[in-house]
Formats: C-alpha cells, structure tokens, sequence
C-alpha cells in the first residue's frame, strides 16, 4: 500500500472543501442532512479555522498515486478539565477503502500528534465504530477506554 499523508497549506483549502461534498453525502446516511437548493451540500462550517488557528486544527490530505484519496481534520482541545487531540472528520473515498490506507493514515495521525486522544463516533455510525475501534485497539495495543456518552462512542488512550 503507497499512500501519501501531508498537512495541507492554505491552497488545499478548495481540495478539502470539495472532498467534503463526498464526505457529507457518505455521513448523511447517519445524520439528517440534505442538499440545497444549488444541489450541494451545504459547507463545513469550520473549514476556514483550520488555516486560522495553526496550533489547534491541522488539515492533511491523502493522496495515492497523485490521486486524492481523502483527508483527515484534527483538533487540538484545550479545556479545564484536559487537553487533548480528536479527530474532527476523516474521509477514505469508498473505492479506496479496505485496503489498510484508512488503518495506516489514523496510526499515522496518532503518532504526529503525541499526547491524550478522544475519537469519537456517532451511536449510529456501527462501521465508523468498528473501524476506530479496531484500529485504536492495534495501535494502543488494547490500552484504551471505551465509553458511550450523549449519543456517541468515545475512545480515549494516549499516544
């Protein structure tokens, strides 16, 4: 498997934001989401942040054969009570998919950013679940929690 994961600088921006059109359609399956009146999907809210706020959101894109694959928006939170890194959304466009690249991408990920992780999933996404789940479990080497709160399954090790 040849992949290639780099964060991506401003001029990606449009890349990211039409891959997410992909993104969303695939996420609508689990949440109430409709196209708008131009037949788009409507934009991430947050895209513009993550060239804004250099030290919490990093961008990547993944890209196999000079072919764009997907992309990875990671957060970097700070609150009273922990800090920590998330993944905010991760795309593996379907024909791409079962091929490890996902797996490889997430580990990879993980280890740029050393420190406390939640990932979390939607209760309702059951792939997005077992997915995260299995590969957390790989790289931790089972040690990680694993809980359900407000809806959503969360994950929480140290990388």
């Amino acid at each position: 498997m040849n992949y290639e994961l780099f964060q991506a600088p401003k001029e990606y921006k449009n890349i990211i934001k039409n891959l997410m059109q992909f993104y969303i359609y695939d996420f609508s399956e689990f949440v109430k989401c409709d196209v708008e009146e131009d037949g788009l999907f409507g934009a991430y809210p947050y895209l513009e942040e993550y060239w804004g706020e250099t030290n919490h959101r990093f961008p990547y894109v993944i890209k196999q054969d000079d072919k764009y694959v997907g992309f990875v928006l990671v957060r970097f939170i700070e609150s009273e009570e922990q800090n920590y890194f998330s993944i905010a959304e991760f795309f593996i466009m379907k024909k791409y998919r079962r091929e490890g690249i996902g797996k490889a991408v997430a580990k990879q990920i993980f280890s740029l950013h050393k420190g406390q992780w939640e990932v979390y999933q939607l209760e309702s996404n059951k792939p997005a679940q077992i997915f995260w789940n299995k590969t957390i479990d790989e790289y931790t080497q089972g040690q990680f929690k694993d809980r359900f709160e407000n809806g959503r399954r969360i994950q929480d090790f140290v990388s």
